[in-house]
């Protein structure tokens, strides 16, 4: 049985949607998640390419899928996805869904 198993999962705040992105970002891209803006474009301001942003779905989709179950990012809404901001802010509005 996970550790985790223990932990409060309440429902998920933007502030700690926004880390999880920054987080997932920082490793995929190998950079420090404080370098990390809301308002970054991935491919203008942190130059990730495709299978980097695949990488970030896969990633919020694993992290955030363990507190709310069946949570996805569907494929037709990634086009919309072009900043940092505009991922918490899909993540935040789906998840308040749940």
């Amino acid at each position: 049985m996970p550790a985790e198993t223990h932990v409060e999962q309440g429902p998920l705040g933007r502030d700690e949607i926004l880390q999880i992105v920054r987080d997932r970002l920082a490793d995929i891209l190998e950079i420090e998640p404080a370098s990390v803006n809301e308002g970054d474009s991935f491919v203008d301001d942190l130059d990730a390419d495709s299978l980097a942003l695949i990488e970030l779905v896969e990633g919020l989709e694993e992290e955030i899928g363990e507190r709310t179950v069946g949570f996805r990012i569907e494929d037709e809404d990634l086009e919309d996805l072009k900043t940092v901001r505009d991922a918490v802010d899909y993540v935040h509005e789906r998840v308040g869904k749940s």
